[in-house]
């Protein structure tokens, strides 16, 4: 079964040389007049049977895997972040969230309680300067980095905006630093999990056999597991020192930061070679 076959046409089409004054000439042709060619990951998409039956077989095996081992996993991250509060100049205590989801699954999902402090007027002042100056500076940057220049002020434009609230009211901001860690845990420890369904939707289906996408799905996992008590003790320190860069933490270096490693293996597993009828 095979999709997409009107691409591999499109494709071929796209090198012939096009009759002069008709609107097909320029269809599938670049600004310099070079031909574009169509992705290689639609001209060679094949759904076919055994894709869909390593997809089925990968997503159920690792989200079981993980559900079996989320007991250990979540006992690795206390011992963590028991030897992070220990080392790291970190006034912190470790505590232990017992989630269930249903009589038999459940997870004892560790994080650092920290005492909620309220920014400082000199915290506050220098913060809002260290902004107005970064947005300043983000001016006279060259125009090749413009994807970093809208990307600094994306992140100012937050910090903007919780120096707003924190100079309004301070005292009814509704999150603490507890809450926020147990849900910083939390959100990793449910995207981890999701990791299976989402290769087995978006990568699974293409034709680059079973020990490539097993591979990488252990290895997204794998650092995702990893770096998850590695964000938390490093946001940690941020937070015992005041609750002022906790909508920053949250929106720029919260789960946006994993989302952007699944992304970033995803496009490393699609740079690789599809299967050939030899096998690998």
């Amino acid at each position: 079964m095979e999709f997409f076959g009107s691409f591999r046409h499109r494709a071929s089409s796209a090198t012939r040389p096009a009759a002069s004054g008709t609107a097909d000439s320029f269809r599938f042709r670049g600004y310099r007049g070079g031909v574009i060619p169509m992705h290689r990951a639609l001209t060679h998409f094949r759904l076919g049977f055994m894709n869909l039956v390593t997809a089925v077989f990968l997503c159920v095996f690792f989200s079981g895997l993980w559900l079996a081992c989320l007991g250990w996993m979540c006992e690795f991250w206390k011992r963590i972040l028991a030897i992070g509060i220990r080392l790291l100049p970190l006034h912190a205590e470790l505590a232990v969230a017992d989630h269930r989801w249903t009589p038999y699954l459940r997870a004892p999902i560790p994080y650092p309680r920290i005492e909620s402090v309220l920014p400082t007027a000199e915290t506050w002042g220098l913060a809002c300067g260290v902004t107005v100056l970064l947005l300043a500076a983000s001016f006279f940057l060259p125009k090749k980095l413009i994807p970093a220049v809208y990307l600094l002020r994306g992140v100012l434009l937050v910090q903007g905006s919780a120096l707003f609230y924190f100079a309004v009211m301070p005292a009814r901001f509704p999150h603490t630093p507890d809450s926020y860690m147990q849900g910083l845990v939390s959100s990793g420890m449910g995207l981890i999990s999701i990791v299976p369904l989402l290769f087995a939707l978006t990568y699974y289906i293409f034709d680059f056999g079973l020990l490539k996408k097993a591979f990488l799905t252990a290895t997204t996992m794998a650092h995702l597991a990893l770096f998850l008590p590695l964000q938390v003790l490093l946001q940690a320190l941020v937070l015992q020192k005041t609750i002022l860069f906790m909508p920053v933490l949250y929106l720029i270096f919260g789960m946006p930061v994993e989302v952007l490693f699944i992304v970033a293996f995803y496009a490393w597993g699609m740079s690789w070679l599809f299967r050939t009828t030899n096998g690998e």
